[in-house]
């Protein structure tokens, strides 16, 4: 019995784990000189020419140019205050199964 429940705690770990990392996508952020953000995130806030945006685990093919602004990339899932924040005049932001790349200075 006690068996059965450590197994039990242990395969709700794992799927707990990995739902973790199926929630997060790699993110990065340069220019040709300057790599300013590179790791796996929740979330990345900008604005286009229609407004601001979210982009989020799981999103379309998507391919955008970014206005001046502040990029907000949430490195935690919960609003605690993990998060980066880069002011840009303007770059390129590609979305491609679950890698979100933005290109700066082009």
């Amino acid at each position: 019995m006690i068996e059965e429940k450590a197994k039990a705690a242990k395969i709700i770990e794992e799927a707990q784990a990995d739902r973790a990392k199926a929630l997060v996508m790699r993110i990065k952020v340069y220019s040709p000189y300057k790599t300013y953000f590179e790791d796996d995130a929740y979330s990345i806030s900008a604005v286009n020419a229609t407004g601001p945006f979210d982009i989020l685990p799981h999103h379309h093919n998507f391919m955008t140019l970014l206005g001046p602004c502040e990029l907000v990339i949430r490195t935690s899932p919960k609003a605690d205050g993990h998060e980066q924040r880069i002011r840009i005049s303007g770059g390129l932001m590609h979305v491609k199964v679950d890698k979100v790349t933005v290109f700066l200075d082009i």
